[in-house]
């Protein structure tokens, strides 16, 4: 095998390491800082994050980006996708995005049915 040596830059080369260690490091501070703002958010809950926005308070949205941040740089720097050709990288990330549509698409029905069945009421049967 050829010596293969990993990209030690984040944040699309913005910041450079001298060393794997290093990036370890700046990776785990990094996605320390953003856990902490999603902690912080969640106990003080600012009032002016709890207006609705396409149906959702602004708040989960900030939430929902936050978490999809981290599990960027989770998969693309500690599970090493950065390393691997374009191929293998697309075919994960498409697999991904069909997959959660499907999710999407099965919550979106499901609960469509189940709010169906409460707001119609139940129906008992005496056999």
């Amino acid at each position: 095998m050829g010596q293969h040596t990993h990209k030690l830059e984040i944040f699309r080369g913005l910041i450079k390491f001298k060393s794997n260690v290093q990036k370890i490091w700046g990776v785990l501070i990094f996605l320390s800082i953003v856990t902490a703002i999603e902690v912080a958010l969640g106990i003080v809950k600012p009032e002016i994050l709890m207006s609705s926005f396409l149906s959702l308070k602004l708040i989960n949205w900030i939430f929902l980006i936050l978490t999809i941040v981290k599990a960027y740089y989770i998969t693309w720097d500690f599970m090493h996708m950065r390393d691997e050709t374009f191929g293998l990288q697309a075919s994960v990330v498409i697999s991904l995005i069909f997959l959660i549509a499907y999710l999407a698409f099965i919550l979106l029905v499901e609960g469509n049915y189940i709010y169906d069945v409460f707001f119609e009421g139940f129906v008992s049967w005496n056999f």
